[in-house]
């Protein structure tokens, strides 16, 4: 089988980061693949599923109630390997101009008070596995350590 695009990607030398993973087109829309990169891949440890579940939560409900961007967001979602985030948008837009709609979103889930949203049995399937004080914390440290330091080695795969 052919490697999908994701597996491509140096992961030996990827740092923490905002990366357009792919551009597909579906009829006549354009949609681009981020790739929300937070950790470092298999040199730090990576997020525990509690943390990210709790930042998938606020980060859709953020997304999606999002003055400009709501009707672009096609998903915003955990990567299998727990070292970042998916977000899916329509259009064609680089790493660099969504970094401004990543920072606020990180922002909001550093300082998120309250319940989480979707947190009950009704809304979600497993609503006892969400961690919000971790989750600020983790966005905290992407906005600090990455977000607000960006250049191109986090803005564009490595070779």
């Amino acid at each position: 089988m052919k490697k999908i695009a994701s597996f491509n990607v140096n992961h030996l030398d990827l740092l923490p980061g905002i990366y357009v993973s792919r551009i597909d087109t579906l009829q006549e829309y354009t949609l681009t693949t981020y790739d929300l990169r937070m950790k470092a891949p298999n040199i730090e440890p990576v997020m525990n599923t509690a943390e990210i579940h709790a930042i998938e939560h606020i980060g859709a409900t953020f997304l999606r109630n999002h003055s400009v961007f709501a009707d672009e967001v096609i998903y915003f979602g955990p990567m299998g390997c727990r070292t970042g985030f998916y977000l899916i948008l329509k259009g064609g837009r680089t790493s660099q101009e969504i970094a401004p709609l990543v920072t606020e979103l990180f922002e909001f889930a550093s300082k998120f008070e309250g319940e989480i949203p979707g947190a009950s049995a009704r809304d979600c399937g497993n609503y006892l596995d969400l961690n919000l004080p971790m989750a600020k914390f983790e966005a905290k440290k992407y906005l600090e350590n990455t977000l607000y330091n960006l250049n191109d080695k986090n803005l564009n795969y490595p070779d």
